[in-house]
């Protein structure tokens, strides 16, 4: 069954070339200041939770106004997308700081007992994003073979018996996401294409999480040497690949049309580590480039991962380029049926 007709199995119909985002988008500066009091102890979480809800709402009205076919909560709730599920989970404990990219940090999680799903951890977040809108909203998930990958592990004997635990704690997650109406999954393994002998063990623990599911499944992984996980990354059991090939040019979008066995693909069209905000025509070369190599009903088009690191203006100045160049390539396509 092709990605489309999965869709619309689940009741959902997409233009072509829908327009979504991976996840995240630039924090408010309130926002911003709020999570670091709250880190002092100066303010509650009831009252952090108010200014996280104020600023998804900001960004759910945002997509809503240009456009997004399939819209994303933002994370405004979250700061790194592997400690918020280990803060949220029983089997860790939080250590010291360590550099994700650039001068950015996180505080590594350790694994120092049997990883335990407490109780849905983002599924409300789900909700209140929508209700906010007419548009299926993605579920959005870290994987296992991820936080094993970008945990210390002190508890489990290897690294597959880490991340599988996790995978089977985190499916807990998607079913309540499916159970209160979620239709669209992504589960990120951005380490994906970092250890191409580990492709199995990913693979493991992505049949664990969502196999048998009713869902549309995407998977998101970047930066990393992809040429050397295709085709094995094929085996993993989900129906959308989000790679980040901004910067990889047409290449990516090549190896993912001879490797991807008929699987859509999300391809990031503008870069979100650049403060340069990408001319729409430049965009639309960029859309018109991979329709060239995947059909329309299969391309999704997103920025590449990362947005988060970009001010509010320019996360909504990246996905006005995206909307528009989208809109222009699709009235494009309609005039030649």
């Amino acid at each position: 069954m092709s990605g489309r007709d999965k869709l619309k199995a689940l009741g959902i119909d997409l233009p072509p070339l829908p327009i979504t985002a991976v996840g995240s988008y630039g924090k408010p500066e309130d926002l911003t200041k709020a999570r670091t009091r709250f880190a002092r102890g100066d303010i509650t979480r009831e009252q952090l939770k108010v200014i996280e809800e104020e600023a998804t709402a900001m960004w759910m009205g945002f997509q809503n106004e240009i456009g997004v076919d399939v819209p994303v909560d933002g994370e405004m709730y979250r700061g790194d997308m592997v400690a918020f599920f280990a803060e949220e989970m029983d089997g860790f404990s939080e250590g010291g700081l360590v550099r994700s990219y650039g001068n950015r940090f996180y505080r590594k999680p350790i694994i120092t007992s049997e990883i335990r799903w407490r109780r849905p951890m983002t599924v409300d977040w789900w909700r209140f994003s929508q209700s906010l809108t007419e548009a299926p909203v993605k579920g959005m998930l870290t994987g296992g073979y991820t936080v094993m990958d970008w945990s210390f592990n002190e508890h489990y004997p290897d690294r597959k018996a880490a991340a599988i635990a996790f995978a089977t704690e985190l499916r807990k997650e998607v079913e309540a996401l499916i159970e209160a109406g979620c239709k669209i999954v992504q589960i990120d393994e951005p380490a994906l294409s970092v250890r191409a002998n580990e492709i199995p063990i990913a693979v493991e623990a992505m049949e664990t999480t969502i196999g048998g599911l009713d869902a549309y499944f995407i998977t998101h992984a970047c930066y990393g040497s992809f040429e050397s996980v295709f085709p094995g990354m094929y085996d993993l059991p989900v129906d959308n690949f989000d790679l980040t090939t901004e910067n990889y040019g047409i290449q990516l979008v090549k190896m993912h049309a001879d490797s991807g066995g008929g699987r859509d693909i999300s391809y990031g069209v503008v870069d979100p580590h650049s403060h340069a905000i990408e001319p729409a025509e430049e965009v639309e070369r960029r859309i018109r480039e991979a329709l060239e190599l995947i059909d329309a009903d299969a391309l999704w088009v997103d920025p590449d991962c990362g947005l988060k690191t970009r001010t509010v203006a320019e996360s909504q100045d990246k996905m006005r380029v995206i909307a528009q160049a989208t809109k222009a390539v699709r009235a494009e396509l309609r005039s030649r049926v």
